[in-house]
């Protein structure tokens, strides 16, 4: 499971064109979509939360490693399942397609490939701060799957990839944001 996860991830981020054309969509790989993809990724984040704040601190502190374990795990899962959502709904109102779901879950989980992997490098390694910019490079994917995975019309490309970049860069940080500001002690 996690081997395909690693190959779906370098894929998307090495060679999205292609990865895009044979990533699956079927309503029935749907589930497994879910359950071998979007949900191991969350927990190797949560994980990388956990022992980051293990490894990082001077002196360990359950609670924090707690703390920021539910808020990687919240906002990676959270923010997929807004993205989705708000990726759907903009799909329907500003291009005139039906509303579907599911193929706007696989889109946003694969497009996010590179926030996953962002999310568990910078939890294990905080002091490279600095790759937070490669999460532009989420733009790019999703670019090249607007075509092939969401079926966009050329002329429509520009537009679909700003609104779905935004919003799969920003429901991530906007629940981790709400969340920093709800867990007190989170500042250290």
């Amino acid at each position: 499971m996690f081997k395909e996860i690693f190959l779906r991830l370098t894929g998307l981020v090495f060679k999205p064109a292609e990865a895009w054309t044979s990533a699956p969509r079927d309503e029935e790989e749907h589930e497994a979509f879910l359950s071998r993809y979007i949900y191991p990724l969350t927990g190797l984040i949560a994980l990388a939360a956990f022992l980051g704040v293990f490894f990082n601190r001077k002196e360990f502190d359950f609670v924090i490693a707690l703390k920021s374990t539910i808020m990687e795990f919240v906002s990676s899962a959270g923010g997929f399942f807004l993205g989705a959502y708000l990726l759907s709904e903009i799909w329907r109102g500003m291009f005139n397609r039906p509303k579907d779901m599911k193929r706007c879950q696989f889109f946003t989980g694969y497009a996010s490939a590179v926030i996953f992997l962002l999310k568990i490098a910078l939890s294990l390694l905080p002091e490279f701060f600095f790759l937070h910019i490669l999460i532009l490079y989420t733009v790019y994917i999703v670019w090249e799957g607007a075509e092939p995975f969401m079926q966009i019309r050329e002329n429509e490309q520009i537009k679909f990839t700003i609104c779905a970049s935004v919003i799969i860069i920003l429901s991530p940080l906007a629940i981790y944001f709400m969340l920093f500001l709800l867990m007190p002690g989170m500042r250290y």
